[in-house]
């Protein structure tokens, strides 16, 4: 007896844990309920993905939707039709950037409240960690965030009510209280003692240009965070998660603690990958980010470390501001933030696939399936395998040229316009349902759902 499915998606190559095959993926009730060669049961929708390749729908576990308070830098709308365009399926939202902060649970309930019936993919928040609000950190897991952010350098909000760097004493008891709640702390490692001294030297002679930038945050300066944070985490206990690891000198120092015993994950991102130094030049103030774009040398040490699995997670950092912030004659004023949420899949697939030959298992492992595991989703997510929700992205391999047209973030600021992408995402599919096509864009309300209280899993 064949089985029904309400949908079926046939004829693509599926990328699984370990392997790519061709095969059918038959979905029930919004969760992949038969992975076979062929399906022949009756079906209410059939996707045609002959051509394509499914892949698990990317879990962003770093976006910056900046509500409530900052709407005008972007939405949650805007933002998460951006990341379902780019397949993307689930993303995190980080505190920085709102007003006020997720860093009490007032202001977590008002971003559920925003979120609710407003999102295109499902998703959960981060709380944060700043000075003062240590006595929150347990009301916070309390109601369901996945973990907490902190700064180690300037933060950069400038409005009253922003979030704050932490110093060094609410680090120390910060981690202890996480460590003792069982939650994850997710670190942003440029030691503020140093980029603060090497910025006033360089704006002070005069020197603003975007090396000039580049170079008041050196290489040096994230590993001594990194170190700083480990030494710290080691005593505490406390499990933690580096954000944008821009340099294989970090990511080593990680590595060693993972080995030493430390409950340790790290992330890297697109523009990192794809992106140098020169293109700061090139591109311009679109390309300011922090920590900065980093040489040709420290790229490929981060796409050798990638390859090794050394690198846990690709996230999209999607920071976005107004144009006019994007505006100034020193590159020290320009606000720091890269717009990539929707292209990050698909740089990942085609320069680390089709460019540099790595498996397309490993890819996905990175920009879906550990971020699963790490934050307790998998095995719901994360993964193309029967049981799990059916979130896919089908991706042709061809290549494009990205136009600013195609963009659905509030500014379309968008760093990588222009460039030749070498495969892209023809749908979008969330919980079952195609919430997203190349050809005729979105398909219907936003069906983006609060996920149930992550937990935090040891590495």
């Amino acid at each position: 007896m064949s089985q029904s499915f309400d949908t079926v998606i046939k004829g693509g190559q599926v990328v699984l844990k370990n392997e790519v095959k061709r095969l059918d993926i038959g979905i029930q009730n919004g969760v992949i309920a038969a992975l076979a060669e062929t399906l022949d049961g009756p079906a209410e929708s059939i996707i045609q993905a002959e051509g394509a390749v499914a892949v698990p729908g990317m879990i962003d576990i770093h976006v910056h939707l900046n509500e409530p308070g900052l709407a005008e830098w972007e939405g949650i709308p805007t933002g998460t039709a951006a990341l379902a365009a780019g397949g993307c399926t689930t993303c995190f939202d980080m505190p920085l950037n709102g007003l006020p902060p997720t860093t009490t649970t007032e202001a977590l309930a008002l971003k559920e409240s925003l979120a609710k019936d407003r999102s295109r993919v499902d998703y959960a928040f981060w709380g944060g960690l700043v000075p003062g609000n240590l006595e929150q950190l347990e009301p916070l897991a309390k109601q369901g965030v996945v973990g907490y952010k902190a700064f180690l350098s300037a933060a950069g909000g400038k409005q009253d009510g922003a979030f704050r760097e932490v110093d060094d004493a609410t680090l120390y008891a910060g981690m202890a209280e996480i460590a003792r709640l069982g939650k994850i702390l997710a670190l942003h490692a440029e030691s503020e003692q140093i980029v603060s001294a090497m910025t006033a030297h360089m704006t002070a002679s005069g020197r603003v240009s975007a090396l000039d930038y580049a170079r008041s945050r050196p290489v040096y300066a994230e590993v001594e965070a990194v170190k700083r944070a480990l030494f710290y985490a080691a005593q505490t206990g406390c499990a933690l998660h580096f954000v944008h690891i821009s340099t294989p000198e970090a990511v080593e120092e990680i590595r060693l603690a993972r080995l030493a015993g430390q409950d340790v994950t790290l992330e890297t991102c697109p523009h990192y990958l794809v992106l140098t130094e020169d293109d700061m030049t090139g591109i311009g103030p679109l390309a300011k980010c922090a920590p900065p774009l980093r040489s040709g040398k420290e790229q490929e040490g981060l796409w050798q470390a990638l390859g090794r699995g050394e690198i846990d997670m690709i996230t999209s950092d999607h920071s976005p501001c107004p144009p006019d912030m994007k505006e100034a004659a020193s590159w020290f004023e320009i606000w720091g933030g890269i717009s990539g949420a929707q292209s990050s899949l698909e740089l990942l697939l085609g320069e680390g696939h089709v460019r540099r030959g790595l498996p397309l298992p490993l890819l996905c492992r990175a920009l879906s399936t550990h971020p699963a595991e790490r934050f307790g989703l998998h095995p719901r997510k994360g993964e193309i395998a029967v049981g799990a929700d059916a979130d896919v992205a089908l991706v042709e391999f061809a290549p494009y040229v990205l136009e600013r047209g195609q963009l659905f973030d509030r500014h379309k600021q968008n760093p990588y316009v222009g460039r030749t992408l070498d495969c892209r995402v023809k749908q979008t599919v969330l919980r079952g349902k195609v919430v997203y096509e190349k050809t005729r864009g979105f398909a219907g309300a936003p069906q983006g759902l609060l996920l149930a209280k992550a937990h935090r899993v040891s590495v």
